[in-house]
């Protein structure tokens, strides 16, 4: 009997288990490249999504996106933003890739990219919280779904944002900010007062009683320069239309309270005062103009839609504190835009603007027309066989295992509010210091091999806070990823660790198609550029449109 109950037990496990050369984890923008690259490559594939959509941000919201220097954005990325081109017939005006897309168009190509790949996915697909992950040695053999199923790979690839695998696969990582010291990074650690997305006018950080105004952290700022595990505020990237026939109004939030938004009342106010004029809805969120009358908006200024300090647990939280923070990040950006329409504090032709704009009946329809990807702009960050920090994009751009490139500014959002000495309010942690393009080395998405030898990590790479605010646009999370995936055949194909691959070969691979590893602007663009910088307006949205 007892005989029977092991073979039974054995026959159920076996049942369970699914086995795929390359199994990949996280439907993201670069765990869609991972998996369309190893399947091109011959390897049967599994993309594993935690939710219920591919792309994450690259089709959550960030329509419009932060490209830096266009020529440095080649292969699956480049491929990408093609054939999103090609839906909106860009050849018409002589200029075949579309940067500017609407979410649902974008997703419909990642999902066509998957399909002729021959790539199996997988929705609703979460990794078990405590024991997902098991492991022989330095490989990883199987990770386990909270529905029981069991995949079984060869390679496995984590490319989700809050890096769950690599953690329960014991992969040292970390998260918040290293010191100056640790590094020799000068732009690391708290921050000295920066100049962008901060107040222009002095706001008592207190009310006449002397209480804490909302939204405003106790805690003291810290040293500059030290490490400190505060994270770089998220939100929703809304995408929204003031096209009358195909817009929503701004829905009210569960629990609104006015009170929340007391600093922003304030804020308006004294500006008003200070400009002269009220407020434009441009100078509070940040409208970037997509296709067919909609706008991507992002965070603008001081008090917008990051919500500053309120994600410190989510990198290394449970699955139900993440769920916590995700409903109150919005709750946060809802009732901001709820607050500017309808609030009588607000002055009448701010109100009035924000008004003529609302949710898009065709955009997010299985979420409510509401984004269905939290903007994670950083989480976890692995420890791995190497470091990129501050020098790797300013001083030493060159790597002999480049895999592709970047060129975004070294930004970071504000990670904390606070009450400055004066008794004011004051937001901390802005980067925006301009790169020169870079090259993006291989082994960013290895771990140590003493810890995993059949795992690569192409979105919570190895990089510290100061490297990664530039690396962690989505076109180099898809460059990443695509080379994850052809390196993920290499490895099956050479039996050997991930660390250990024949980087000339991978690297030859990428070539022929279309990865870029060294930046060549071309003589228009060159002219371009003079012309921008010539002609374009000043003002705050110059700055941190990511």
């Amino acid at each position: 009997m007892l005989r029977f109950i092991f073979l039974l037990i054995a026959c159920s496990a076996a049942f369970g288990q699914q086995a795929f050369d390359l199994v990949v984890y996280g439907g993201t923008a670069a765990g869609v490249m991972t998996a369309v690259a190893g399947a091109r490559g011959g390897l049967n594939t599994v993309l594993l999504e935690p939710r219920a959509n591919v792309g994450g941000m690259a089709t959550g919201g960030l329509s419009r996106t932060d490209v830096g220097k266009r020529e440095v954005i080649g292969g699956l990325a480049l491929e990408f933003y093609y054939r999103v081109g090609m839906r909106y017939q860009m050849f018409r005006h002589l200029n075949p890739v579309s940067w500017f897309y609407e979410p649902h168009v974008g997703e419909s190509v990642m999902k066509e990219m998957l399909n002729e790949a021959g790539v199996k996915v997988l929705y609703h697909r979460r990794l078990r919280e405590k024991d997902g992950v098991r492991k022989q040695g330095t490989r990883v053999t199987e990770i386990v779904m909270e529905n029981g199923e069991v995949y079984a790979g060869k390679i496995f690839a984590d490319c989700s944002y809050e890096g769950d695998l690599m953690a329960q696969a014991k992969v040292t990582y970390t998260w918040g900010r290293e010191s100056m010291a640790q590094y020799g990074e000068s732009l690391a650690g708290i921050r000295e007062r920066t100049p962008y997305h901060q107040f222009q006018v002095d706001i008592p950080a207190r009310d006449e009683d002397g209480r804490l105004l909302p939204e405003i952290s106790a805690e003291p700022r810290g040293e500059p320069g030290a490490a400190d595990r505060r994270v770089q505020a998220y939100n929703f990237r809304v995408i929204a239309t003031n096209n009358p026939v195909n817009r929503i109004p701004w829905p009210k939030p569960r629990n609104y309270d006015p009170r929340r938004y007391e600093l922003l009342a304030r804020l308006l106010a004294a500006m008003e005062k200070k400009l002269g004029r009220p407020q434009v809805f441009n100078e509070l969120t940040l409208i970037a103009n997509i296709p067919n009358q909609k706008a991507d908006f992002n965070n603008q200024d001081a008090f917008s839609t990051d919500y500053i300090g309120k994600n410190y647990d989510y990198p290394d939280g449970s699955y139900r504190r993440r769920e916590e923070i995700w409903q109150d990040h919005i709750d946060y950006v809802q009732g901001f835009y709820y607050f500017l329409a309808n609030d009588p504090r607000v002055p009448r032709s701010l109100q009035m603007e924000v008004r003529e704009w609302g949710l898009c009946k065709d955009e997010f329809e299985d979420t409510g027309h509401w984004p269905h990807q939290l903007y994670i702009r950083e989480g976890r960050r692995m420890v791995g066989e190497y470091v990129m920090v501050q020098k790797d994009l300013q001083t030493d751009r060159l790597k002999p295992d480049v895999i592709g490139m970047g060129s975004y500014n070294s930004d970071s959002h504000n990670v904390q509010r606070f009450v400055n000495a004066a008794g004011f309010v004051e937001n901390e942690g802005d980067m925006q210091v301009p790169v020169q393009p870079y090259q993006i080395p291989y082994r960013v998405m290895l771990p140590k091999r003493t810890e995993a030898t059949n795992l690569l990590v192409p979105v919570c790479f190895s990089a510290s806070h100061v490297a990664y605010s530039s690396l962690r646009m989505e076109p180099q999370y898809m460059i990443i990823g695509h080379a994850a995936g052809v390196a993920a055949g290499l490895v099956i194909r050479a039996n050997k660790p991930v660390q250990e691959i024949d980087v000339p070969e991978l690297q030859k691979i990428l070539k022929s198609q279309a990865a870029v590893f060294e930046y060549v602007p071309s003589p228009q663009q060159q002219a371009l550029d003079i012309l921008r910088r010539a002609l374009r307006p000043s003002g705050p949205a110059l700055f941190n449109w990511e």
